[in-house]
């Protein structure tokens, strides 16, 4: 049985101006060192919008998907958010991804100056070779980039695909998705986020 790839937690968020001091001290001192300490978790990084929404991305790269049905993150996830969790998700908005690495399978996260993020939504069942092959054309080999990394998503509405590609700081703060070729059409999300930096 073939090995499967890593799997991803990412969790964009926009908290209410009203609400930013104290969501920024909750995910700092409580739920990013939270997550960071729980088996399974490789990464857990935090990111802020230079460009697109929500305005916060957290990734974390975990061992596989089901590090998220494991008993230590059940501990502490759903009904089992401390109080100042339910606080502060209760008034944020928040889209959660959780997808499987399909390439190249096994890299984490790296620290770079600038992630850029991808949706292509609802692609049609049997095209992820396809998908992988225009994401590694648009961005592969190219002196500004490290990626990209690929993630499947199983939604009720069909199979998305998350990109992540790692970049060099401007000039290249543009995406031209012409690259991607028939894809360009399905995507609905781009997103350029550079590393949030704690009291910075």
């Amino acid at each position: 049985m073939a090995k499967k790839g890593n799997g991803l937690l990412l969790v964009l968020m926009q908290p209410p101006s009203a609400l930013e001091e104290e969501f920024t001290a909750w995910y700092d001192t409580e739920h990013v060192p939270e997550r960071a300490a729980l088996p399974g978790f490789k990464t857990a990084l935090r990111y802020v919008t230079l460009s697109g929404y929500p305005r916060y991305m957290a990734i974390y790269d975990l061992d596989s998907v089901e590090t998220l049905d494991s008993p230590e993150y059940q501990a502490v996830s759903g009904p089992n958010f401390s109080p100042w969790t339910k606080r502060v998700t209760s008034r944020v908005q928040v889209y959660r991804i959780v997808g499987e690495q399909v390439y190249p399978g096994d890299v984490v996260t790296r620290r770079s100056s600038r992630v850029v993020l991808l949706r292509l939504r609802a692609v049609g069942s049997g095209r992820e070779d396809q998908v992988v092959a225009a994401l590694r054309a648009a961005f592969e080999g190219k002196p500004e980039t490290r990626g990209p990394r690929v993630f499947r998503a199983d939604e009720a509405e069909g199979v998305d695909y998350f990109c992540l590609v790692e970049m060099t700081p401007p000039p290249h703060e543009r995406i031209d998705l012409g690259d991607l070729g028939q894809f360009a059409e399905s995507v609905d999300m781009v997103n350029i986020y550079a590393p949030y930096d704690i009291g910075g």
